[in-house]
């Protein structure tokens, strides 16, 4: 097997499920860079390539089980849309675990990520009613039944907010030698402070919460892959472990405010339209729904500091350069909020 120091999967460990799977002899394992959280492999045997996911656990978005969500995948594989399912072991489990760790092993895709930038309006309607198709498709292929959802009714209290940013100004303040970074951070979270001062009022209530339905839970760009050459299709949704009961029209809003966000923190209105206008028709969510998920998404982000927290308080920097534009986006979008409103519900 060809070393590669930046695997870190043990050889015996990989030559075990490669067994366990009657995958073969291995070839190459590669550690797969993109994703903020579990660990990818791609595989090169002597049957050929596969992703390896060591399912780390841990998420406390993940609100269902790993067979369960495997199960739920390979359903919509069988309805067309464009998942790559786990393979079976040899036992028909998708699931192996060895040595207390959980693994899954898939057929590799060949394939590309694109941001909104790439795609052209035509293919961000294709993209608005593959997200419509994915959602009415998971009501059919899950059955409903007593779930842990994630909190969606309360949105985020300005006076718990207030303190998070008193506390992540300390830190900012608190450097020895202030970068760049911290320049940006400081700016950005007394501009955040003002702003929930002055919008404190319309905070959405319960009442405002769009209906509910099986998501993905996350999904962006680097959840989904297009094909490498050829047309501009998408070849296979990825990355399902946030699978779960939320509001629909929600993932709608967050997966096109980043798909579309432009460098500069706005949004591109008229590709959004289009990816609106198919989701709704493709998901059967009404012009009302996606208004209130616009707000309180929009909401969400004025609230949000994940990234800095990240930085500040995990020294864990992997988010950085997303930084400038997401909290630019806050500021555009307040500013530009019945353009963006409009864009989603016209």
């Amino acid at each position: 097997m060809k070393a590669d120091t930046q695997a870190r999967l043990p050889e015996r460990t990989l030559t075990h499920l490669l067994e366990r799977y009657g995958a073969g002899e291995p070839v190459a394992c590669e550690r797969v860079a993109e994703g903020l959280l579990n660990r990818g492999y791609r595989l090169a045997t002597t049957r050929g390539h596969f992703f390896l996911k060591h399912h780390l656990g841990g998420d406390p978005e993940t609100v269902i089980s790993l067979v369960r969500q495997h199960r739920a995948t390979a359903a919509l594989a069988t309805l067309g849309l464009p998942v790559a399912p786990p393979l079976a072991d040899r036992d028909g489990r998708t699931v192996v675990v060895h040595g207390h760790r959980r693994y899954a092993l898939h057929p590799w895709v060949e394939g590309r990520h694109r941001d909104g930038r790439e795609l052209s309006p035509a293919q961000s309607r294709r993209l608005g009613a593959l997200l419509g198709g994915v959602h009415r498709a998971l009501e059919h292929v899950i059955a409903r039944s007593p779930l842990r959802r994630s909190p969606a009714g309360e949105s985020a209290a300005p006076a718990d907010t207030q303190a998070l940013i008193d506390q992540l100004l300390a830190r900012v303040r608190g450097r020895a030698r202030r970068t760049g970074f911290d320049e940006l951070a400081e700016h950005r979270l007394l501009e955040r402070r003002s702003m929930l001062r002055a919008h404190a009022h319309l905070r959405p209530g319960r009442a405002e919460v769009p209906a509910e339905g099986w998501v993905h839970g996350d999904f962006h760009p680097l959840n989904l892959l297009y094909r490498a050459e050829g047309p501009v299709e998408p070849v296979a949704i990825v990355d399902w472990d946030r699978l779960g009961v939320r509001p629909r029209a929600e993932e709608a809003v967050r997966a096109a405010a980043i798909f579309y966000l432009r460098p500069d923190g706005s949004l591109e209105l008229p590709k959004v339209r289009a990816y609106a206008r198919a989701y709704r028709a493709a998901g059967g969510a009404s012009p009302a729904e996606l208004a209130a998920a616009v707000r309180r998404v929009w909401w969400e982000r004025l609230n949000d500091f994940w990234m800095l927290r990240w930085h500040y308080e995990r020294d864990d920097h992997r988010a950085d350069p997303q930084f400038p534009a997401a909290a630019a986006l806050v500021v555009w979008w307040t500013r530009n909020a019945r353009a963006v409103r409009d864009a989603f519900c016209d």
